[in-house]
């Protein structure tokens, strides 16, 4: 009531004073913390909250505990925050925070609001995993998942909110595209997925779609591990040791050589550690996610020539430095997700075009090389892709169902997987079991 008697007696015209009132409100919205999501920090026990805000809060807070209802159990904890300057015409500016909840109790539940003295966010909640090995985490997992289209998004809300996945893995491709109309729909986006990324980690890994100004949108929105700015890091959950990695660094060489080799003898050096014998038998699973696969089941991708040389696989033209088909089967990795191609393929053991099946009683038991899954059908605009009318004799199964990937890790031994077809209303159209029961170099086997 202030504000009407204080133009009165001023005399401000009563649009001065409407224009007043909706930038004081506006003012108020700026501070409102946004886009909330979650991410493992450097071990398993620490929780990192990332959100956005419009203006500067000179705070980044995070109030965390057993439950809002018990306030002597709640703790503060403080973090940083960064402005992000879009790079579009228009320079577009918000504030990124960030703040890792460190040590928190295994298996215990946890209520968090995040912002500062100025806003606060709703309240959210999520379950800090075992430490240890001997449990079974279960995740979805899935690619290419847009604003417009985003098929899979209710399906994947419902899950998360029925507390069925330890984790999410987006394998590359967000929004499309995070940078578009000066990165508002990035922001709309991170907004989508708040309702799941609020409450699971929500691990990621660049796509093709993110490398608009060297990538800025990806990198400064995401908040992963280790110390490459969210391209290439690795974690440990129950029986696996997961890598993400960027297949961009192979084609956007304009931005330097230097990433895809420091990437390179990352990997290296990361995939030689985990496959240490007093560390692979805590952690036999090595399973890694990076956006563009190494084999092609259409006819579209460019790299892919009648011999399959995709970047990825063999490395780079000509010079054939950097291939990771050689890198995953000497270090053994189990199972390797990709996206990219906007359709869900099952391949049996591959390496160098040959299948080396377990067994053709039980092709994944005790497969002889990787076990290669492209999951990029979440949905997004430029919709699905068709299969090559001629499908080659590694792939085992296909669909082009819009839908997204499950995976239970349930001990060393035994890791299940299923494809979810939300075409189908959460029908599952696929379905295996991959059994080891030993865990090392192929060319061990």
């Amino acid at each position: 009531m202030l504000l009407p008697f204080l133009c009165a007696l001023f005399a401000f015209p009563l649009t001065a004073q409407a224009n007043l009132e909706k930038r004081l409100d506006a003012a108020a919205v700026y501070f409102q913390p946004e886009q909330i999501h979650l991410s493992y920090g450097e071990r398993l026990n620490d929780i990192v909250v990332t959100w956005s805000t419009r203006n500067a809060t000179n705070q980044s807070a995070v109030l965390f505990g057993e439950s809002f209802r018990k306030p002597q159990s709640l703790e503060r904890a403080e973090g940083v925050s960064k402005l992000f300057v879009d790079g579009g015409p228009k320079g577009s500016t918000q504030y990124i925070h960030k703040v890792t909840l460190s040590g928190l109790r295994p298996r215990q539940r946890y209520e968090y609001n995040c912002g500062s003295d100025l806003g606060w966010s709703a309240t959210y909640s999520f379950v800090v995993p075992p430490l240890g090995e001997n449990w079974s985490p279960s995740l979805a997992i899935y690619g290419d998942m847009g604003n417009e289209n985003a098929q899979s998004l209710s399906r994947l809300q419902q899950d998360t909110q029925r507390g069925m996945y330890d984790a999410i893995i987006h394998v590359g491709d967000f929004a499309y595209d995070m940078d578009t109309d000066n990165a508002e729909v990035g922001d709309a986006f991170m907004r989508q997925i708040e309702s799941i990324a609020a409450y699971v980690p929500y691990m990621v890994c660049p796509g093709n779609h993110e490398e608009k100004y060297n990538f800025s949108n990806y990198k400064t929105r995401f908040s992963m591990p280790g110390s490459h700015d969210s391209l290439w890091y690795s974690f440990n959950l129950g029986p696996v040791h997961f890598v993400s990695f960027s297949t961009e660094v192979y084609y956007f060489l304009n931005y330097g050589y230097k990433l895809l080799t420091k990437q390179y003898e990352w990997l290296e050096n990361d995939l030689k550690e985990a496959n240490r014998p007093e560390n692979r038998a805590i952690r036999p699973w090595i399973i890694t996610y990076g956006h563009r696969p190494m084999y092609c089941s259409d006819d579209k991708e460019y790299d892919c020539n009648d011999k399959l040389e995709t970047y990825i696989r063999k490395g780079l033209p000509i010079v054939k430095m950097f291939g990771l088909e050689d890198l995953f089967y000497k270090y053994g990795v189990d199972v390797e997700f990709f996206a990219h191609e906007h359709f869900y393929t099952r391949l049996w053991p591959i390496y160098d075009f040959k299948v080396y099946n377990g067994s053709t009683e039980n092709p994944y038991t005790n497969a002889k090389a990787p076990i290669q899954i492209i999951t990029g059908s979440a949905g997004c605009n430029e919709n699905r892709e068709p299969f090559s009318k001629v499908l080659p004799e590694w792939n085992a199964f296909h669909s082009n169902d819009y839908g997204y990937t499950r995976m239970k890790a349930f001990n060393a031994t035994h890791l299940y997987l299923e494809q979810v077809s939300d075409d189908k209303n959460g029908n599952i159209v696929d379905s295996f079991w991959i059994i080891k029961d030993k865990h090392c170099s192929y060319a061990d086997m």
